[in-house]
């Protein structure tokens, strides 16, 4: 699975980067970046669950 990020609706809240800090960080300059495009298995609950709480719907994962 792999994590995409629309950043046109990204609006760098931080919560992605609270529930899983190995795939997401917000950057110095507030941009989300992707730390691990493919998390592995162990990883992917709590992208998932990142995913899901988006306020903006800005992440998913996809095949």
């Amino acid at each position: 699975m792999r994590v995409e990020v629309d950043r046109d609706r990204c609006a760098s809240t931080g919560g992605c980067e609270a529930m899983a800090p190995d795939v997401f960080e917000v950057g110095d300059d507030g941009e989300l970046v992707v730390l691990t495009a493919e998390p592995d298995d162990a990883l992917l609950p709590d992208v998932r669950n990142a995913v899901q709480a988006c306020p903006t719907r800005a992440l998913r994962l996809v095949d």
